[in-house]
C-alpha cells in the first residue's frame, strides 16, 4: 500500500492544517508514493522503536511526536535525532508524525484520555478561533462525584502513572474534570473558567501549582503517561479504515523519564 493511502486516512481524522505553527507533523522520512507493507505505532521514534520495526518487518513508523522539530544542518550521528533519521533512511523505514493536529482533532488525544477516565458530556476546553469543534483539551463530567484523591488513584491505574504531582486538594470530591494531554499549563485558566474542579495535564512548573483561587486542583500525570493513548487512538483510526493493512502497536515505546519513588 502506498504511504499516501495511509496518511490520507490519518489526515481525514486530523488534517495537517490543524497543527500548530511550531509543529512538524506529517511525512518526515519517505515519499508519498512509496510502497509500505506494515506500520508500527509509537509515541516517539527512538533507537529501540527502530529496532522493533526492523525485527517486526515494519517499513513505516507512525508516531505522535515528530522526530524532527528544528532544521538539521548536518547528519553525523552526533545525537539521537540524527542517528534515528539516518537509520530510517538507511533501512528504508518511512517516518510519519501526527502531533498537535491529533491533539486538537474532535475525538483526538484529550477526548480519548477523558473517555478512558470515565468523563462524559465532553466539550472542547480551548476551541480554535476558526472552528469551535476543534481545539485543545476537553472538559466534562463524571457520572457521579468521586473523591478527589480516589479519582487521582483511578488516573494512576488507567495511565500507569507512577507519580502524580498535584496542587493542594481544592475540593474533597470532583465531578467536573478538565483534561489536556501533553504540556497543558497554558489551559489552566480555561479549566477554571469552565468550572472544572480538577484539571489533569502534564509538564507543570512550580508556580503552576499555586492556583490563584481554591476551587481547582491541578494534577500533573506526566507527559508520556498522558499521551501513551496515542498508540491505541492511531491503531483504531487505521485498523477501522484500512482492514487489509497490517498495523502493530509498539511494545518498545517507553517513557524516557524514570522515577525514584
Amino acid at each position: 500500500m502506498k504511504i499516501s493511502q495511509i496518511t490520507d486516512v490519518i489526515e481525514q481524522f486530523a488534517p495537517l492544517r490543524w497543527q500548530e505553527p511550531y509543529d512538524n507533523a506529517g511525512l518526515i522520512v519517505g515519499r508519498p508514493g512509496d510502497e509500505v507493507h506494515r506500520a508500527l505505532l509509537a509515541v516517539d521514534v527512538t533507537e529501540e522503536v527502530l529496532d522493533e520495526a526492523v525485527r517486526e518487518g515494519c517499513d513505516l513508523i507512525v508516531t505522535h511526536h515528530p522526530i524532527i522539530f528544528h532544521a538539521l544542518k548536518r547528519f553525523n550521528s552526533a545525537d539521537i535525532v540524527q542517528r534515528c533519521v539516518e537509520r530510517a533512511i538507511r533501512d528504508g523505514i518511512a517516518l510519519y508524525a501526527c502531533h498537535t493536529n491529533l491533539d486538537s482533532a474532535p475525538g483526538g488525544m484529550s477526548w480519548r484520555l477523558a473517555q478512558m477516565l470515565g468523563i462524559g458530556r465532553l466539550e472542547v476546553l480551548q476551541p480554535a478561533a476558526t472552528d469551535p469543534n476543534v481545539g485543545f483539551g476537553v472538559v466534562g463530567e463524571l457520572a457521579e462525584a468521586v473523591g478527589t484523591v480516589e479519582f487521582m488513584r483511578r488516573i494512576q491505574l488507567v495511565t500507569g502513572a507512577q507519580v502524580i504531582r498535584h496542587s493542594d486538594v481544592a475540593t474533597p470530591a470532583v465531578r467536573r474534570v478538565a483534561v489536556c494531554t501533553g504540556a497543558g499549563a497554558s489551559l489552566t485558566g480555561d479549566a477554571r473558567r469552565a468550572g472544572a474542579e480538577l484539571y489533569v495535564t502534564s509538564d507543570l512548573k512550580y508556580n503552576d501549582f499555586m492556583a490563584p483561587d481554591k476551587a481547582l486542583t491541578v494534577a500533573d500525570i506526566g507527559h508520556f503517561e498522558s499521551e501513551y493513548c496515542a498508540i491505541q487512538l492511531l491503531f483504531d483510526i487505521l485498523s477501522k479504515n484500512l482492514r487489509t493493512f497490517a498495523v502493530r502497536k509498539s511494545e518498545g515505546s517507553r517513557n524516557p523519564v524514570n522515577y525514584l519513588v
